[in-house]
């Protein structure tokens, strides 16, 4: 039984992620939403922005059969109430721009919902600096969703990965619902991968985020893995949000107005182009993953030393990125 369940989610998951994405990708469809271009768009087409109906419908799905088996209780079940309950505001706001003062504390109640349930250990500051994660997750991974193939991708590593590891230390429930999540992110890549036919858009952008934070958290209080793990198997996205969030922030920019300084974004731009970013990050995101599952069953002394490994090589590849974007607008600024 476990053995077919295991077969049965992902591919329930893509079948459907896949259906209702073309379906989202026709024009007479009602859920075909264009998201017109302007000078901040890493694209110059209108192209429909609702692909993340189709994740989250393969989500919903893999949610479904993990509950009918009796697995989907308590965390994982805030967890994906929580992301449903976003992607469907994410829906709206899609369709007609919301407040960001209403996305925001819906994904503030959300996260404290999930974490009245996971009950974490730990005092006040521990649940509110989980709670203020939860909340910078679901809002980075939307960040980082400009690219063909790129948080699709993010989708389809990460929670592969934290299924593998679930799936070792025998956490059915945890790795068949990170199965579906893996699954239906490949669903949707079939039409995301460059050139891209739909995006993501906020409906699934947001929700991905936030079950990203949420499962991290639900399989480090059930002891599957410690916190650093899904931080390094999800650090592409979190090390290219939270390095520029704060590069704007020193500069005293808008840190939540739209830009194109993302390091992806500079990376498409300076003419490595969609699909060379996307498989460029696909490397990354196999071989953060890759080593975080490696580190997993080793002593603190070499956790720490793949960690480090990680720090030096984000510092590297930041610098190597830098320095080719400058001189990639020093060669723009002297064209006629």
């Amino acid at each position: 039984m476990a053995e077919a369940l295991g077969l049965l989610v992902p591919l329930l998951a893509f079948g459907v992620a896949w259906a209702v994405t073309w379906r989202c990708c026709r024009p007479g469809s009602w859920l075909h939403f264009l998201d017109q271009p302007n000078e901040r768009s890493l694209h110059a087409t209108a192209v429909p922005r609702t692909g993340g109906v189709g994740v989250m419908a393969g989500v919903a799905v893999a949610g479904l059969l993990v509950g009918a088996s009796g697995g989907l209780a308590g965390p994982l079940l805030a967890a994906l109430g929580g992301a449903l309950a976003l992607a469907g505001l994410g829906l709206m706001d899609d369709r007609r721009s919301l407040p960001a003062r209403v996305r925001f504390l819906a994904q503030m109640l959300a996260a404290g919902v999930f974490l009245a349930f996971a009950a974490p250990a730990g005092g006040g500051m521990a649940i509110a600096l989980l709670l203020i994660g939860l909340v910078w997750m679901a809002n980075l991974y939307n960040f980082m969703d400009g690219s063909d193939g790129l948080a699709g991708g993010m989708a389809l590593f990460g929670f592969a990965t934290l299924g593998v590891a679930a799936a070792i230390a025998g956490q059915a429930p945890l790795a068949l619902l990170c199965a579906g999540i893996a699954a239906a992110a490949a669903g949707f890549l079939c039409f995301n991968f460059h050139p891209a036919r739909i995006f993501m858009g906020d409906v699934g952008s947001v929700p991905l985020g936030f079950l990203a934070g949420a499962l991290g958290i639900a399989g480090y209080e059930a002891g599957i893995w410690p916190l650093w793990f899904p931080l390094l198997v999800f650090s592409p996205f979190i090390v290219d949000a939270s390095v520029t969030l704060l590069r704007r922030a020193l500069r005293g920019e808008k840190v939540w107005q739209a830009h194109r300084n993302h390091y992806y974004q500079r990376m498409v731009r300076m003419g490595i182009g969609h699909r060379g970013t996307a498989l460029r990050a696909y490397l990354l995101m196999a071989g953060t993953g890759g080593t975080a599952l490696v580190a997993l069953p080793m002593g603190f002394s070499l956790q720490c030393g793949i960690i480090t490994m990680w720090s030096f090589t984000y510092l590297i590849l930041g610098w190597l990125i830098d320095r080719a974007w400058r001189r990639h607008e020093s060669v723009e600024g002297h064209r006629p």
